[in-house]
């Protein structure tokens, strides 16, 4: 990016793929999109990761569920459409009904909205071998052309990593925050320092951290075990100057509830504060 700015006979002149703040870049507004007219759309929270496998997309399904517990109207638009997972979570096995002019979320028997990717496929184990630009153009249908009913606050799950997707998602969709889920192990902290730099490269607000599968505490004498090593993530926080908001254990009932498709009865009480922060803004 910075060679681009230094030569610009280097430049694709495609600003949507780039975040140099050269002479031919637009506000950021000029890339951002509109739902539909017949959507609203209070607040929008993405959740991201530096790489996938730290529970990026269990911690938006929870999330989700405490909100809509909580008496307010939640969403979630799974943006990682190479490996959804919002259909297993929520036990999803219908297919996108339309109108002919919107696409239709599925609505979860809490009353969740959800749109995944495998609302769209003939079956659930069909892979996505799409390119980064169509990707991206079916994230942004999600978003504006799907009826999205009356919601106080949707979770973008978002795509892993700093590529082009996610970069798309960050200057097209106007978020009001984001989270940032790790693991303990250092080498996820140091590619999840690369999706905050990121974020705080596109002025995008990051609301804190979210460590999952933190340790394990054993059900006889509470001891707590650390499998996957002593975290990192206060090391990540005083970097990056973020609050820690919350540490996950790894518990059976996790795996579970997600596995039988009852994500939304199961409560993480270490995501209550959380909760509390996204309710308050």
């Amino acid at each position: 990016m910075s060679e681009n700015r230094q030569n610009p006979e280097n430049c694709n002149h495609n600003c949507e793929g780039c975040s140099a703040n050269c002479s031919e870049r637009n506000s950021p507004e000029s890339f951002r999109i509109e739902p539909s007219p017949r959507s609203s759309i209070r607040k929008i929270i993405g959740v991201v990761s530096g790489k996938g496998g730290v529970g990026k997309s269990f911690v938006t399904s929870v999330l989700a569920s405490e909100m809509q517990r909580r008496g307010h109207r939640a969403a979630v638009l799974d943006g990682d459409i190479t490996g959804p997972s919002m259909g297993k979570a929520f036990g999803i096995h219908e297919k996108a009904m339309s109108d002919g002019q919107l696409i239709y979320p599925h609505v979860t028997e809490n009353g969740i909205q959800v749109m995944t990717a495998n609302m769209l496929l003939d079956r659930d184990d069909q892979p996505v071998i799409w390119r980064g630009p169509m990707v991206a153009g079916i994230l942004r249908q999600f978003y504006q052309e799907v009826f999205w009913d009356d919601v106080d606050y949707m979770f973008i799950d978002m795509p892993p990593g700093t590529s082009d997707v996610p970069l798309t998602l960050f200057q097209s969709i106007p978020l009001d925050g984001i989270l940032v889920v790790t693991s303990p192990q250092d080498l996820v902290s140091m590619v999840v320092e690369k999706a905050i730099n990121m974020a705080k490269m596109m002025d995008i607000n990051v609301l804190g951290l979210v460590e999952n599968m933190s340790y394990v505490e054993c059900d006889q004498c509470g001891n707590k075990m650390y499998v996957f090593g002593q975290s990192h993530i206060d090391e990540v926080a005083g970097k990056t100057g973020l609050p820690v908001l919350a540490r996950i254990p790894l518990r059976p009932a996790h795996a579970e509830a997600t596995d039988k498709g009852a994500i939304e009865a199961l409560e993480v009480p270490e995501l209550k504060d959380t909760a509390d922060l996204i309710e308050n803004l």
